[in-house]
């Protein structure tokens, strides 16, 4: 486990489980919508988004939280968060709740959740049917190159998170 992409809905807990693994691993983490939001949620220009995630997997190692096949196809493990929408919908609301009017750690100055509630819900809401099957259609023509942990509950996540430590302790 080298090269670690956390992904998932928004709201799924990409940026919390992908924090706790880094940590763990000792890995750097980086996150992903530092790179595709702008200021005011302007969506960085695609290629500069593709230039910024092919440096970032170049390193030798890494843990990058977000959704992108371009990083899926560079990792050695994959864990995905396929959590339920309900799920992804009350964390969402907590988190906005207190970045309402200022940007979240993870984001650039200028992005306060009340600006993208409505994109963020289109996104939370249209996530199992156009991206999951993306994840799941990648991971399927990966399987030999990759460990991929098909997250569904916080049971699943439980067990997973142990497995680092039994990774740390050998």
């Amino acid at each position: 486990m080298n090269r670690i992409l956390i992904t998932g809905n928004a709201g799924s807990g990409k940026t919390t489980t992908a924090n706790l693994v880094a940590s763990e691993l000792d890995i750097p983490y980086h996150c992903l919508d530092r790179i595709v939001w702008q200021t005011g949620w302007q969506k960085t220009p695609r290629t500069e988004v593709e230039q910024a995630i092919s440096e970032l997997t170049n390193q030798p190692r890494w843990v990058i939280d977000g959704v992108s096949l371009q990083a899926q196809a560079q990792s050695d493990t994959v864990v995905f968060l396929d959590i339920p929408r309900r799920v992804s919908f009350l964390r969402v609301f907590r988190r906005n709740w207190r970045y309402l009017f200022r940007s979240r750690p993870d984001l650039p100055d200028g992005c306060p959740e009340i600006l993208i509630i409505p994109r963020l819900l289109k996104i939370i809401w249209n996530f199992p049917t156009k991206i999951r099957p993306r994840i799941l259609t990648q991971a399927k023509r990966q399987a030999d190159k990759h460990n991929f942990y098909h997250i569904k509950n916080e049971d699943d996540l439980t067990k997973f998170l142990t497995t680092l430590d039994d990774r740390k302790s050998r």
